[in-house]
């Protein structure tokens, strides 16, 4: 006879809807909180509190962010010129590592998915459009989509749609990972590689 708990099944529940975690691992959060001082527990609970309050979302990017407008989209140093387009908010923390890009961004929150009911009203792409409307310092957009069906898709549809603006549109490339050997490389991998060449 298994005996249930409903406040630890309603912490199971919560942790398993968590992106990422499965049932085990959902219980093991749970029980390491049982185990763990009161003081743990609550800070960890005032700390996702504090988040879903001071957190929101930029109205010029719509990446995260607690002031508004973001530091990115107000900073100086940044080239308002060059917009690089991401489907999530983590996509830019991965393009800020490179510490390469010196521009904007723009952060659709996802990517065309018909097959899920994802469609273009579902992103910000209206929100994109607004933002290049009128006197726009914009020159450049990079989109910097996924390399997926979705990812493709959607940068195929945002460039049609960008190219009578006048403004210049280009992706990201793609090809080989830095340390990787050709013979393990797969074949849609090698043709972006051989396509994003450049100048030796």
């Amino acid at each position: 006879m298994q005996v249930t708990i409903e406040p630890i099944s309603k912490v199971v529940e919560a942790f398993a809807s968590l992106p990422g975690i499965g049932p085990k691992t959902a219980q093991r959060l749970t029980y390491f909180l049982l185990r763990a001082p009161e003081e743990t527990a609550r800070s960890l609970a005032e700390a996702i509190t504090e988040m879903k309050g001071a957190v929101r979302f930029c109205t010029l990017c719509w990446t995260i962010t607690d002031v508004e407008p973001c530091m990115i989209c107000t900073s100086p140093a940044r080239d308002q010129a060059m917009l690089c387009v991401v489907e999530e908010p983590l996509d830019i923390l991965a393009l800020e590592r490179t510490r390469v890009f010196k521009g904007v961004y723009h952060v659709l929150h996802g990517a065309l998915d018909p097959l899920h009911g994802i469609s273009v009203d579902d992103l910000k792409i209206p929100q994109l459009l607004r933002r290049l409307e009128g006197e726009s310092p914009v020159r450049e957009v990079i989109l910097a989509t996924n390399p997926n069906v979705e990812g493709d898709a959607t940068a195929g549809y945002l460039e049609r749609l960008l190219r009578p603006l006048g403004l210049q549109v280009t992706r990201i490339a793609r090809g080989l990972p830095v340390g990787g050997d050709l013979e393990y490389a797969d074949e849609v991998t090698l043709a972006r590689a051989l396509e994003g060449r450049r100048s030796a």
